[in-house]
């Protein structure tokens, strides 16, 4: 598990970077994430309220269909929320754009860390953490991408709140631009590279 010094390739890690795609790309992950599942209950869906209070005129009080209409106790809600869903979508090469433009943030600001195997000896968080603070980041939100996960890495790594692993054809860009550092392997790399030509 050594550091490796690798060239990368400078139309995925080395284009200027397009705040306009990568905006739009985290409000389009995060509304996917918005469940929508809300909803209160009009005035034709409460119960009671079935005649007339009171006769139209003659009164001398406001006239009134249903003692359920939304300006009574106990009526319904005008113009509440009802279930919807917030997923939006985006062009794909829209979404190549942004994956791109977090990368190469990242590669300028040096933030990605490349390494040849991640390989742990058991499934202990110990061992983990020993990983990381061989990297000095134990204390950072790592986002960890190697080629295949293993089960000693997912054991061992899930108990940390600041690690998140994932496989190359897993990332995105909200993740991305969430981790302090990003932490993959050279075929990860490898991988990510020809996912995006």
């Amino acid at each position: 598990m050594e550091k490796v010094e690798l060239k990368l390739n400078k139309e995925i890690f080395g284009i200027e970077p397009n705040e306009k795609v990568m905006y739009d790309a985290v409000i389009t992950a995060r509304n996917g994430m918005r469940q929508g599942t809300y909803k209160v209950k009009t005035r034709s869906e409460v119960s009671g309220g079935g005649r007339k209070p009171w006769r139209q005129k003659g009164t001398g009080r406001a006239r009134q269909g249903s003692i359920r209409a939304p300006q009574w106790v106990g009526g319904g809600i005008a113009l509440g929320p009802v279930p919807r869903d917030y997923s939006q979508k985006m062009n794909r090469k829209e979404r190549k754009l942004a994956l791109k433009s977090v990368l190469s943030e990242k590669a300028k600001a040096k933030e990605i860390i490349v390494i040849d195997n991640f390989d742990l000896a058991s499934n202990k968080t110990k061992d983990m953490l020993e990983a990381l603070k061989k990297f000095k980041l134990e204390d950072k939100k790592v986002l960890l991408v190697m080629e295949e996960l293993t089960e000693n890495v997912i054991l061992a790594g899930r108990n940390l709140q600041n690690v998140l692993m994932m496989e190359p054809v897993e990332i995105n860009v909200l993740d991305l631009v969430n981790a302090d550092t990003l932490l993959v392997t050279e075929k990860a790399v490898k991988e990510i590279e020809e996912a995006l030509k």
